[in-house]
């Protein structure tokens, strides 16, 4: 009698006595190893009360009656153990793991090995289950991802590629706590790697935007300074938001002091800066205009409006409208200045230095400009005057400054001034060769030069300036 080579039936030979029992040997064989389903893989020592039929992998070192049989199937039939040593290849479930098992010839290993490649999944889901906004999901606690050496066949680098379809588009890494954003980092809207932090998952600030064609950071929320490598602009509109950036005309702020506090986190670097208004009203309670010292790096600070119709950006407030001081160096041009308080339209004081052109100057109980305590004002442009000034149009004051050549100043309506130029206290005018363009009826007084001020016409005469009434000089003050 032979047995058959994988599985050790016995096989009847014929004449055979007993056929039967031969039979039956092979079918309890057959029942111990086919549907291998094993109760555990870990016991060195046979169970007190197994059942008929039940199987079990015998661990390494056995003793008792599984002493010999290491790595075999155990089954108990019929009151006695039944060993069948396995094949390379055979597979066996263990029902305690819930594990599918192989026999190698030398050991029963993990039956599912990792796949060698995976393509075109819809959806894979890690300790999670991934849905249709989340094709790829896991939920672990930690994560490993490791080069492959050079004695492994690789290069020993490890690279990430990440892609987005368009500049305008989000390519980025969101941190969050308890599924609420705190930080952001990548490509957010643009090509400029941004650093983004957020107390509530709602308000979003920029902390460090590193230029894409320069490679140098800006620090839009404050902390360092931004250093400039070309002039730099930022856009108000009344419709904006002071949480934009402003470098964007389709990210405008909403104010002019906003603008201006964002010019001094910057260092110049020689570059000037600009604030560009849109078309509208810039109204606020006080000063909304206050430049209150230079630019770091050496720059000039520009706030420019419309160039084509400078009454189509109004600036509006009580005292004063404009104020630069302090040192600052600053141009205003294309705006119509107003106040509805008792100040100035724009005053500069503490060695600032304005430049104006191409403004608009509306009424005021005061005076339309105030120079004073060393400051200076040069006016680049042609101007208009559409309003009266209860004081003077302009007012020198502590070695105050005006001046500036070939310019021509338009006035129109019937406006009424106390006095056109005020010069005291050792201010001085002397704008060369200007040129006033009279529409309408202009009253008051010409001129006062007083406690030494200088009023300087370069010869222009005594009816130089507009008013109906002569100026006068007193107390160290000329007129020339």
């Amino acid at each position: 009698m032979t047995d058959t080579p994988r599985l050790a039936l016995p096989l009847i030979d014929g004449a055979q006595a007993q056929k039967h029992v031969t039979h039956n040997e092979a079918l309890l064989l057959l029942d111990a190893l086919v549907q291998i389903a094993v109760l555990d893989r870990d016991l060195t020592a046979a169970p007190a009360s197994p059942g008929d039929g039940e199987r079990w992998l015998v661990a390494a070192d056995a003793t008792g009656a599984w002493a010999g049989h290491d790595q075999a199937v155990a089954a108990w039939q019929d009151g006695h153990w039944l060993f069948c040593m396995p094949q390379p290849g055979w597979l066996a479930y263990v029902l305690d793991e819930g594990a599918l098992v192989a026999w190698t010839g030398s050991a029963w290993v993990d039956a599912v090995a990792a796949p060698g490649a995976l393509h075109n999944l819809t959806r894979l889901g890690i300790g999670t289950t991934a849905d249709a906004g989340n094709p790829f999901a896991a939920k672990l606690n930690k994560a490993l991802w490791t080069a492959k050496y050079v004695g492994e066949g690789g290069d020993g680098d490890l690279r990430y590629t990440l892609n987005k379809e368009a500049p305008a588009q989000v390519l980025s890494l969101l941190m969050q706590s308890d599924w609420s954003g705190r930080a952001e980092i990548g490509l957010m809207g643009d090509d400029d790697f941004r650093f983004k932090v957020s107390p509530d998952g709602s308000a979003w600030h920029d902390a460090i935007v590193i230029d894409r064609v320069t490679g140098r950071p800006r620090f839009p929320s404050g902390g360092v300074r931004d250093v400039l490598q070309a002039n730099r602009i930022y856009y108000v509109a009344p419709g904006g938001s002071n949480a934009n950036s402003g470098l964007s005309a389709g990210a405008p702020l909403q104010t002019i002091a906003a603008a201006v506090a964002k010019t001094y986190q910057v260092d110049s670097n020689g570059y000037n800066v600009t604030i560009q208004l849109a078309d509208g009203t810039y109204a606020t309670g006080g000063v909304p205009v206050h430049v209150e010292r230079p630019l770091v790096g050496g720059g000039r600070l520009e706030i420019l409006g419309n160039p084509v119709t400078p009454a189509n950006v109004i600036v509006r407030g009580t005292y004063p409208t404009v104020r630069i001081t302090t040192g600052a160096i600053v141009a205003l041009r294309h705006l119509q200045i107003e106040s509805s308080g008792t100040g100035s339209l724009i005053h500069a004081d503490a060695r600032a230095h304005v430049f104006i052109d191409n403004l608009n100057f509306a009424a005021t109980s005061r005076s339309q400009i105030e120079c004073a305590s060393g400051a200076a004002v040069t006016v680049l442009g042609d101007c208009v005057i559409s309003g009266g000034a209860a004081l003077s149009h302009i007012l020198l004051g502590t070695c105050g400054v005006i001046d500036g050549p070939n310019r021509t100043i338009t006035l129109n309506g019937a406006l009424s001034f106390g006095q056109f130029v005020l010069a005291n206290n050792g201010g001085v005018y002397a704008l060369w060769n200007a040129t006033w363009n009279v529409t309408g009826t202009i009253t008051g007084k010409r001129y006062t030069a007083e406690l030494n001020g200088v009023i300087n016409t370069f010869g222009k005469g005594a009816n130089h300036f507009p008013g109906n009434v002569a100026g006068t000089t007193a107390t160290g003050g000329q007129y020339a």
